[in-house]
């Protein structure tokens, strides 16, 4: 899906029009590269993430920053378009474009992330600079470029634009109210809910009380069923929105339970290392994935007086 813009005009009764302009500007119909901009009233801007698609290396592995300036043909830089941003979570295709952003089309406008996001993404982002750049420069230069071009066009952000860009993102708590603009018409108010999917993984609703409370939901990623090391997302029972977006990537899918993936998987270690005597290697994110692997891990080998085998990590 190319990237998009949807005009929404919410309309309830006995009150005046709420204008709510989306602008997908990445993750339409695809994985990867998540940013989605609502303009609220023709007031302010709000960009949700700001990621990077991983499986790919030409333009289209930044959100489509280009649209940006349907909303402001007038303006010179990108503080004059949006207005604040919010990270849901760490992970690269929320994540990964951020200091491309803030250090080369310099945005300096409030970043609001959780606290856990704001202290693990230098790490994920860096460990993707340092790959990045490795991989660009060993292909470009087996196709004839100089080791300073290469160099040169390897990577579009550097170690410091990370930690330039890490030092401009503001850390909220759970259901800690934001007020940006305050005392003001333009007064927006933030708070952010947990959404489980990984530490730090958070949804944001945003209000605008000065125009009718038009407000939106925007999920990120998130987790309805708890596991060792997360619980589920909620929000509050009675939280009412105007626009909900929300992440839908396995929407139509219609997956085993926890109970059952985990019991396979399990079998299938003891067949191999204990029936078999073999080795079993588990690919595994090394943040999320990998704490609740470990934890799985660690209650089955205590039942099953698995001590003397080792887990290495």
């Amino acid at each position: 899906m190319t990237s998009k813009s949807i005009p929404l005009l919410i309309n309830k009764e006995g009150a005046k029009t709420k204008q709510l302009k989306v602008m997908v500007l990445g993750a339409g119909h695809e994985v990867g590269r998540s940013c989605i901009v609502v303009q609220f009233c023709e007031r302010k801007t709000v960009m949700f993430d700001c990621g990077v698609h991983m499986g790919r290396t030409d333009e289209k592995k930044f959100p489509d920053f280009d649209m940006l300036a349907q909303i402001n043909k007038q303006a010179k830089s990108m503080n004059e378009i949006v207005d604040v941003v919010c990270i849901s979570h760490f992970h690269l295709d929320h994540i990964g474009a951020l200091p491309y952003f803030t250090e080369h089309l310099n945005y300096s406008n409030p970043i609001l992330a959780s606290h856990p996001t704001k202290y693990v993404s230098p790490l994920l982002l860096q460990d993707y600079c340092l790959i990045a750049n490795k991989g660009n420069l060993t292909t470009k230069m087996s196709l004839g470029t100089t080791e300073t071009d290469a160099r040169r066009g390897a990577m579009e952000y550097t170690i410091e634009d990370i930690e330039s860009c890490m030092k401009k993102v503001q850390g909220v708590s759970l259901e800690e109210r934001v007020t940006l603009f305050a005392n003001t018409k333009d007064e927006m108010i933030i708070e952010c809910y947990y959404a489980g999917h990984v530490l730090g993984a958070v949804m944001f609703y945003i209000r605008m009380p000065h125009y009718d409370n038009v407000s939106v939901l925007y999920t990120g990623d998130y987790n309805m069923t708890s596991d060792r090391h997360l619980g589920s997302a909620k929000v509050p029972s009675n939280l009412q929105c105007d626009l909900l977006i929300t992440e839908s990537t396995y929407a139509t899918m219609i997956r085993e339970s926890r109970q059952v993936r985990e019991r396979n998987l399990l079998t299938k270690i003891y067949e191999c290392v204990i029936s078999n005597k073999g080795k079993v290697l588990i690919p595994v994110f090394a943040l999320g994935r990998a704490q609740e692997l470990m934890l799985l891990l660690e209650e089955y080998w205590k039942r099953m007086n698995l001590s003397h085998v080792p887990i290495l990590f």
